[in-house]
C-alpha cells in the first residue's frame, strides 16, 4: 500500500540535528513587545495630569494667576499650544513619575475631599495611561475662588 498524500518526514534514521535544520529559523530575541524602549517625556504626563485634576469637582483651576495670564495669552496666539498641563510639574523617571500639582479651590467644598479626589484622580489616569508607577502627588492649594470674585480679564493682544 503506496501513501501518496502524506508530508514528508524525517526518516527514523535521522539524527536530531537533522531534524533541527528542517525547521524554519526564528529571528529577533524574545517577544516583538519586548524588544526596545519606551519612553515618556515629562509634558506628556503633566498634561495627562492636569486633564485628570480638571474633571475633579471643586478644583476651579490649575496654576498662579500669572501663569494662567501667561496661558491664556498663549492660548490666543496662533499656533500656540493649549497650555493642559498649567499648574502641573512631573518628573519622569524609566519606571515611576512624581507631580506636584497647584490648585485653585471654589470656596466652599472640602480641601482635604477635594486633594483626597484629585490624587485618586491623577494616580489611576496616569497609571492606566503610561503604565509608569505614581509614588506621589503632592498638591499646593494656592487659592479659593469666592463666589462674589470676578473672572480674571483675559489679557487682550493687539
Amino acid at each position: 500500500m503506496t501513501e501518496t498524500n502524506r508530508p514528508e518526514t524525517a526518516s527514523a534514521g535521522a539524527t536530531e540535528a537533522t531534524q533541527t535544520r528542517i525547521r524554519p529559523t526564528r529571528r529577533g530575541g524574545g517577544h516583538p513587545a519586548t524588544r526596545g524602549r519606551t519612553t515618556i517625556a515629562d509634558g506628556v504626563v503633566e498634561k495627562i495630569a492636569g486633564l485628570a485634576a480638571r474633571e475633579v469637582l471643586g478644583v476651579y483651576a490649575l496654576g498662579s494667576g500669572l501663569s494662567r495670564t501667561f496661558g491664556a495669552v498663549r492660548d490666543r496666539v496662533p499656533g500656540g499650544s493649549r497650555a493642559a498641563a498649567r499648574g502641573v510639574k512631573a518628573e519622569v523617571g524609566e519606571v515611576q513619575t512624581a507631580l506636584d500639582l497647584e490648585i485653585v479651590v471654589e470656596y466652599g467644598v472640602s480641601i482635604a475631599d477635594v486633594a483626597r479626589a484629585v490624587r485618586e484622580n491623577v494616580v489611576a489616569s496616569v497609571e492606566r495611561m503610561t503604565g509608569l508607577e505614581v509614588v506621589e502627588v503632592n498638591i499646593a492649594v494656592i487659592d479659593v475662588k469666592l463666589p462674589e470674585e470676578e473672572e480674571e480679564p483675559e489679557p487682550r493682544l493687539q
